[in-house]
């Protein structure tokens, strides 16, 4: 109660603010007090540690640093990113919490949901579609500022995400909670084929990847997660009525990137000038398709595991 009424008095004290939020912070868990975002280191995390992923890197970066600069946005900032496995999703949105609040990923704003964890059988989904409203209505009440990330939404219940759609509109008002503020990232692998046919259409006609634009594939795999039977997003209303900012496409990984990702990995483990080891590991990684052999088949995902076989 007392550090209730001390914020409401803040406004008061305005040539001390800082002192006093201090206080109120020591005093209190609010999410305004751990909520500390670094859009500048945000970028630079990008640009320093995902390989390959201009789109990514763009799209994310220019997006969120809009959605936090805008004082009264107008609806949520709905992220969804597609794409192989091993090619950066996952550490693009553990990016996205880290930069976001002081404690980072641990922070008990950011709110990470596994299918297979969390809504395993099909046949409770109305179970879940209650349960899953409940917790984020009642996060969003506790903090306007929640981070909510779907893993592997290709394994979600088919209509199990629409439960959100009243939390992702440009509506003013839902439940008495004001929700606007709130990030939701979906992670899915639906969307690769149509994904890496634009990335090889490219290379064959000798367009380097990095000339590949956003709108190239935003239709494309809008057009996937809808349609497709293995898609959290099959015939979601959260796609048909434009709920989503933007659908953020990554591109497969060239033998050269996942290179890159060796070197990264060695130099964490105090190996940088190993240069053996990342050619060995490169090697040693599957590539397709068959009559070229462009893309790593699980991008950097099993660097790690390889890179231990070669120290």
């Amino acid at each position: 109660m007392w550090s209730r009424c001390l914020w409401t008095l803040l406004p008061l004290f305005v040539p001390v603010h800082g002192v006093f939020k201090k206080l109120y912070c020591s005093l209190s868990e609010s999410c305004e007090c751990d909520f500390k975002p670094d859009i500048r280191g945000l970028e630079w995390d990008l640009y320093k540690n995902v390989f390959g992923q201009h789109l990514a890197q763009e799209a994310v970066s220019q997006e969120v640093s809009t959605f936090l600069q805008t004082k009264s946005p107008d609806r949520p900032l709905v992220l969804s990113l597609h794409g192989a496995s091993g090619t950066g999703k996952t550490l693009v949105s553990s990016m996205l919490g880290s930069h976001l609040y002081g404690s980072g990923m641990n922070s008990p704003f950011v709110h990470q949901f596994i299918p297979t964890l969390h809504f395993p059988q099909a046949q409770h989904v109305d179970k879940y579609r209650r349960a899953l409203k409940d917790w984020v209505q009642g996060n969003l009440t506790e903090c306007a500022r929640s981070v909510f990330l779907f893993d592997e939404m290709e394994k979600m219940p088919p209509g199990l995400i629409d439960v959100l759609e009243p939390f992702l509109g440009p509506f003013h008002v839902v439940y008495s909670t004001n929700y606007r503020k709130a990030i939701y990232v979906f992670i899915s692998t639906v969307g690769e084929e149509v994904i890496s046919k634009a990335v090889l259409a490219a290379r064959r006609s000798d367009r380097d990847r990095d000339e590949i634009r956003l709108n190239e594939l935003q239709e494309a795999i809008a057009h996937e997660a809808f349609n497709s039977t293995d898609s959290g997003f099959s015939g979601s209303r959260v796609v048909s009525q434009g709920l989503v900012t933007v659908f953020v496409p990554f591109l497969p990984l060239t033998r050269a990137h996942v290179e890159r990702c060796v070197r990264a990995q060695l130099c964490q483990r105090g190996h940088c000038g190993r240069s053996d080891v990342v050619q060995a590991v490169g090697g040693a990684l599957s590539y397709s398709p068959k009559h070229g052999q462009y893309f790593s088949t699980t991008g950097c995902k099993a660097v790690p595991a390889k890179i231990d076989l070669h120290l």
